[in-house]
């Protein structure tokens, strides 16, 4: 049964991974046998990730480059083409997040959160997905969605409109990919330890209420998504297609 969930030589793209839960899932890929290829906008960010990664005897490399910028995507994936680097797995976690009631909200800040959770997703899947189709081998686009995939909060509208974006993206990729051996799904986290979560977690009101809200009583950790991604990532999810899988801890089941 383990060799379903093998990815040895294949490898993975993970936007936004130098650290949360792209590095975890990167991490989770790589304990699978894939090669990760890190990305962010920074360099020194994203060597030092890829470090930790060969440090523990992992295949990984970076790729420094922003996932909301059109011109940006298609140069890197040019780079990785000159380099004869094939992307077998996509997984598209780059986020950022933005708190503000919508009547105080400026468009700019509206247009920032929808450009980095879904309009790059769409960008990079666009071009990992071109590559795919020519290889005519298949792949794995996995989109990174949210419990406002389902349901929306105060404050958060551009986050909620764009992981709610991301779950109809989802299915269209699938719908569009699917005949050409490519399965794109999603994972929805709930509420997860991770460093774009701090004021959350250290507000003791609100940590509080997400432990009582939640049959598990606790936070997520980031390496809890791992578990997911390397079956959505491997042959083992290949009959599945335009799927969210949320990993929240029962949150949704009781809302």
């Amino acid at each position: 049964m383990s060799a379903v969930f093998d990815l040895t030589g294949r490898t993975a793209l993970i936007t936004g991974s130098v650290r949360g839960i792209g590095f975890a899932l990167a991490e989770g890929l790589c304990n699978a046998g894939a090669t990760a290829i890190v990305n962010g906008r920074k360099q020194d960010a994203v060597d030092e990730a890829v470090a930790k990664l060969r440090a523990k005897g992992f295949q990984a490399r970076g790729a420094v480059f922003d996932v909301a910028e059109e011109l940006a995507v298609v140069a890197a994936f040019e780079n990785f083409d000159r380099d004869g680097v094939e992307i077998d797995i996509l997984i598209n976690n780059a986020g950022i997040q933005f708190r503000k009631p919508m009547v105080e909200l400026e468009l700019k800040d509206w247009e920032r959160v929808i450009d980095t959770n879904l309009n790059a997703a769409f960008l990079v899947g666009r071009e990992a997905a071109k590559r795919m189709i020519a290889r005519g081998r298949g792949g794995k686009v996995i989109n990174i969605a949210s419990l406002t995939s389902e349901a929306a909060r105060a404050t958060v509208a551009p986050y909620t409109a764009a992981k709610g974006g991301i779950k109809m993206l989802t299915r269209s990729m699938a719908a569009e990919w699917a005949k050409f051996n490519i399965q794109a799904n999603a994972i929805g986290p709930g509420y997860i330890l991770t460093e774009m979560n701090t004021a959350l977690i250290e507000n003791p009101e609100f940590d509080a209420w997400v432990k009582a809200s939640n049959p598990a009583g606790r936070w997520g950790k980031p390496d809890e998504l791992a578990g997911t991604a390397v079956y959505l990532a491997s042959s083992a999810s290949n009959y599945v297609n335009g799927q969210i899988i949320y990993a929240d801890g029962g949150w949704l089941s009781v809302l």
